[in-house]
């Protein structure tokens, strides 16, 4: 074999070489298009690129056990026709509830995605526009004006197919007509006074180290299963400690103990009735 040949076999077997990295490459992507393909699906539907870009990577990043799909209209959703939508966020910006292309929007999505949830994004916080979008079946309202660790939690509650929305007092002020009531009237709407807040204060201080830990993965809305993975903990252990946390802030269920740990909501009597049920859903 001359010095050509043995050349040409040295650049032969170098490519087969190369051709072995990719196809490995494509059938690595392959895989992973296809375990993607099965993942549960958000949409997020923005029709200005840059906040739309923004909150892609954000959810990305904080909801990676979906697969986050970004797009400008409502129409594109038909290209997700044989995937698992379950959850579609509809910003709407300025327009009104009532505007007949959201209408239009909330119509068309609910043909496209018939089984996932709506949350809308909205850059009004008013309990007009919150109270219109829920009696149009809306499962979770975003203000622009929200922190986004308080909305990334209220997606997550939405997935877990519970609601979320501005406490019904927010936005009272910009009602038209609207008196503020008295004092009292404002502590049962969820406004605090001091002694309340003192009570609260000391509720939280009476949490072991480990209860703040529950508390603070409740407050995004994770489930127990993933508390516990979170946490390096059993299931049984979580809805523990869930318990003791309830009991501790008055609270009859896990939202109520996260509002009344963030200061929204009053303290109640420390004794809950003989009997009455602490709720840990999971």
């Amino acid at each position: 074999m001359n010095a050509a040949s043995r050349e040409t076999k040295w650049e032969y077997r170098g490519n087969s070489f190369n051709f072995g990295e990719i196809m490995h490459d494509i059938a690595h992507s392959s895989k992973r298009l296809n375990e993607s393909l099965h993942l549960p699906v958000l949409v997020i539907v923005e029709p200005l690129l840059l906040p739309r870009t923004c909150i892609l990577n954000v959810l990305r990043r904080e909801l990676d056990e979906l697969e986050i799909l970004d797009m400008a209209t409502v129409q594109s959703l038909d290209c997700t026709s044989a995937r698992d939508v379950r959850l579609v966020v509809l910003s709407i910006a300025d327009k009104p509830i009532g505007d007949p292309s959201v209408e239009d929007d909330f119509a068309f999505v609910a043909e496209c995605c018939p089984n996932a949830a709506v949350v809308v994004l909205s850059n009004h916080d008013d309990e007009p526009t919150v109270q219109a979008a829920m009696q149009r079946g809306v499962r979770g309202f975003l203000s622009t004006s929200l922190p986004i660790e308080i909305a990334i939690a209220g997606l997550r509650l939405v997935l877990v197919g519970g609601v979320y929305r501005p406490l019904p007092v927010a936005g009272m002020n910009k009602m038209p007509d609207f008196e503020p009531p008295d004092a009292r009237g404002l502590a049962s709407a969820y406004l605090i006074n001091e002694a309340a807040r003192l009570a609260i204060d000391r509720s939280v201080a009476d949490l072991t180290p480990r209860e703040q830990h529950v508390l603070a993965e409740l407050e995004l809305g994770l489930p127990n299963k993933l508390i516990a993975a979170k946490l390096n903990l059993s299931e049984s252990t979580v809805k523990m400690h869930i318990q003791h946390i309830m009991r501790k802030c008055a609270a009859h269920n896990r939202t109520e103990a996260v509002l009344r740990w963030r200061g929204r909501l009053p303290a109640q009597s420390r004794d809950l009735e003989p009997g009455a049920a602490l709720t840990t859903e999971t």
